[in-house]
This record gives structure tokens, C-alpha cells and sequence, in this order.
């Protein structure tokens, strides 16, 4: 029987990216989005591509009751979640003289209550079944923060504290549940940055490049499989070598 995987955000970029790397393990995939578009039907097909189920399930992480719902969906479909990856984000940069309160307030709902929402309606799953693994996506400014993402930055370190804490509680049940990190890595967000910005983003990271989607799919791969049974409770980054 084939295992399951749930990524959140998981139409494009580092999200899309890890759908059809586990797919490409053998992982039947479950596509958590909060639009319809045809972003999400092109990774539907790629992913289908691989041999492998695929089910798109909406829902906004924010929302507690679409959660709940999206996962009982993805349980009546294929009975059990085994990795869960939360990697739906987003920003709203700018300085805090000029945030607004909902500014704040919508990143740190997505980002952080996000992962816990979809994360609380997964885990009984996995204590029922007595193994899980939980990959949280963070970022390299939740260690070190960055002016002007004072919302954002804040909403990634409590995903790092979030993921110790749940590491130490369910350890015993063998869900392990690390954080991932990522630098700059090459994607839409990215791509609207002028050359010469990025040019300078490169020259600052030892490798003198930005990371690749899949860089960080394949940690994630790493983690899942049982070559990493005895990591929990990590945070590694994937990053050039930007926070030796």
C-alpha cells in the first residue's frame, strides 16, 4: 500500500516542487490549495505523471474548519496521512512604520496558525498509527530575522518553536517532526527581483548562488524516508552556507 503525503500550498514553487519529488518516491499526494487555477491542474497532471494518486484538496490553512475539513477528505480517500509537509506561506513585507495591523496579523494566520491548524487535525492520525512525519517550512529569517519582514520573520521562528515542542510530545509515538530552512531560493517570489538585485543576493552566499526548488524538496525526501529515523526536533537549513 502506498504512502501518503499532504503538502500545503503545494501549486507552485518549493511546494510543487516536493509534491513531485515524494511522487517520484512512490508517494500517493494529496495537493492542498486555496484557489482553483490552472497552476493547480498542470501539478495534478505531473504528479499523476509519476504513476501515483493525486486529490486536490481546498482550503484556506488559516481556517480551522477548512482543515478539519480537508483532511477527513484526504483520510475518507486514502485512510491514512503519513508525512505532512506545511509549506504554505506568504508575505507582506515592509517596514513596521508603515505595517498595517493586518498586515501583521494575515502573515503570522497563514504561516504560523496555518501549521498549527492543518498540523492538530493530521496528528491523531499518526498517534493512532504510531508513526508520521511532520516537515515544517520555515526559513533562514526566522533565525536571524530581516528588515522589513518583521510579520514574516516572526511567523517562521514560531514555526521553529512550534516544531521543537511537537517533536518532544509525540516522539514517543515515532512522528518525528523537523523544520527546513530555506535562503533564497530560485521562484516566482523571486524571479520579479531585479538582475543586479540579484546578483548582490548571490554574491553574499558562500556557494555564490541561489538554491534551486528542488534543493530543498530533496531535504525533505531525506527526512521522510527511514534513513532519518533518528533526527527529530531539527532545523536545517538550506542555504549556501549563508548562516555558517
Amino acid at each position: 500500500m502506498s504512502k501518503v503525503a499532504l503538502i500545503t500550498g503545494a501549486t507552485r514553487g518549493i511546494g510543487k516542487q516536493i509534491a513531485l519529488t515524494l511522487a517520484e518516491q512512490g508517494y500517493d499526494i494529496a495537493v492542498n490549495y486555496r484557489t482553483a487555477n490552472e497552476e493547480l491542474e498542470e501539478t495534478k497532471k505531473e504528479i499523476e505523471n509519476k504513476n501515483v494518486k493525486c486529490i486536490p484538496v481546498q482550503g484556506d490553512v488559516s481556517n480551522f474548519e477548512d482543515t478539519e475539513r480537508f483532511v477527513k477528505e484526504i483520510i475518507e480517500k486514502y485512510g491514512k496521512i503519513d508525512v505532512l509537509v506545511n509549506n504554505a506561506g506568504i508575505t507582506k513585507d515592509t517596514l513596521i512604520m508603515r505595517m498595517k495591523k493586518e498586515d501583521f496579523t494575515n502573515v503570522i494566520d497563514v504561516n504560523l496558525t496555518g501549521t498549527f491548524n492543518v498540523t492538530k487535525n493530521v496528528i491523531p492520525y499518526m498517534m493512532k498509527a504510531r508513526t508520521g512525519r511532520i516537515i515544517n517550512i520555515s526559513s533562514v529569517v526566522g533565525i536571524t530575522g530581516n528588515a522589513g519582514q518583521t510579520n514574516y520573520s516572526a511567523s517562521k521562528a514560531g514555526i521553529i518553536g512550534f516544531t521543537k515542542s511537537l517533536a518532544k510530545e509525540v516522539a514517543s509515538r515515532n512522528i518525528l517532526v523537523n523544520a527546513v530552512a530555506p535562503g533564497f531560493i530560485e521562484t516566482s517570489m523571486t524571479d520579479v527581483l531585479k538582475e543586479e538585485v540579484k546578483e548582490d543576493i548571490a554574491s553574499k552566499i558562500p556557494l555564490r548562488r541561489m538554491g534551486k526548488a528542488e534543493d530543498v524538496a530533496n531535504l525533505v525526501k531525506f527526512l521522510v524516508s527511514e534513513d532519518s529515523s533518528y533526527i527529530t526536533g531539527q532545523v536545517i537549513n538550506v542555504d549556501g552556507g549563508m548562516l555558517m
